[in-house]
């Protein structure tokens, strides 16, 4: 196949890139490679997006697949107009923010969706679900539903940027001294390895599939993969639960940044991590032990050095703050 990727080279872009050329796709990666180049292998038209129409003047002819991650509506539909009609396959990386509601257990494709952000409003962080919704929107008038969606839930394994499956493994394997735990061991957690999803891209353009589909791996009790994480980082240390009203009042956050503890969901997302992924199943989505991802992600935690600075999770002397208080109140 010839298939052109809107990015490659980030953390998915770069992994669906990689995966094309090990298969013997011819690849082209339109990207400004300002942070890291793409993988070898590729054509690498260097170009901003943001520059609007003429970015995609060095990417003519047909293309049998388009793969776009993007965020902001402006480049993703500059891209749509410029590229669609000569694409016999369009994915858009989606996500499943564009969900209106998280409350609902095993939520499949036909839940309700956010409003698509409106023209003309800038996109941000804060608005990624609406900015999503509206490329869905964009993406399925201008192809006739020819399209994709690719809604992804939350991706680990090696090369995350987020710094969020990764700091459980790598916490325990820091040091032994005593580690802060949420007490929510029955939760669920549900993550894709980046490999699978990148995978999982490209059998879907390969074989045509289309439509919205939930890229989401299975539900994973939460103390279950703590469990796994202290096994597989060999930590001896203390386990130390606490409530999260505890927590909370301590001005810990959930899920992400900086003092947060990755996974742990605030009230009201007993449907955040378990979408049903079982259309996508059906339609070729396959992803490997869960325990596997962990093994991985801790290796490549390792490799980038278990004491820098993260994105997500605490800051040592927080722990230590943190635990401190725990075990002077048994």
């Amino acid at each position: 196949m010839r298939i052109l990727v809107l990015g490659g080279t980030a953390f998915l872009s770069s992994e669906v890139t990689r995966q094309a050329v090990a298969a013997g796709h011819q690849v082209t990666c339109l990207a400004r490679g300002s942070v890291a180049e793409p993988p070898s292998g590729v054509r690498w038209v260097q170009a901003d997006r943001s520059l609007g129409a003429k970015s995609y003047l060095e990417v003519a002819g047909d293309w049998d697949a388009v793969i776009d991650v993007a965020r902001d509506p402006v480049p993703a539909n500059e891209a749509l107009a410029a590229l669609a009609s000569r694409t016999g396959h369009w994915t858009f990386v989606s996500s499943c923010s564009v969900y209106a509601d998280h409350s609902t257990p095993e939520a499949a494709e036909d839940a309700a969706l956010l409003q698509p952000l409106a023209p003309g409003t800038q996109s941000t962080p804060e608005n990624y679900g609406e900015s999503k919704a509206a490329i869905e929107q964009e993406t399925l008038e201008v192809t006739g539903g020819n399209a994709h969606l690719c809604r992804a839930g939350l991706i680990g394994g090696p090369g995350d940027g987020t710094d969020r499956y990764g700091y459980w493994p790598a916490r325990f394997a820091r040091d032994n001294r005593a580690a802060v735990v949420p007490d929510i061991a029955g939760h669920a957690t549900q993550v894709i390895d980046v490999r699978d999803l990148a995978a999982w891209i490209l059998t879907a353009a390969e074989r045509g599939v289309t439509g919205p589909l939930n890229a989401v791996g299975d539900h994973v009790p939460f103390g279950d993969y703590i469990a796994e994480s202290r096994t597989a980082a060999g930590f001896e240390g203390e386990e130390l639960s606490a409530p999260e009203e505890w927590l909370v009042a301590r001005g810990i956050d959930y899920w992400s940044g900086p003092d947060s503890l990755p996974l742990w969901l605030p009230p009201g997302h007993d449907g955040f991590s378990t979408r049903s992924n079982d259309a996508a199943r059906a339609a070729g989505l396959i992803t490997r032990p869960w325990q596997e991802t962990v093994a991985d992600t801790l290796a490549d935690e390792r490799r980038q050095g278990l004491a820098r600075h993260r994105k997500a999770g605490l800051a040592p002397a927080t722990e230590a703050r943190l635990a401190q208080e725990l075990l002077l109140s048994r």
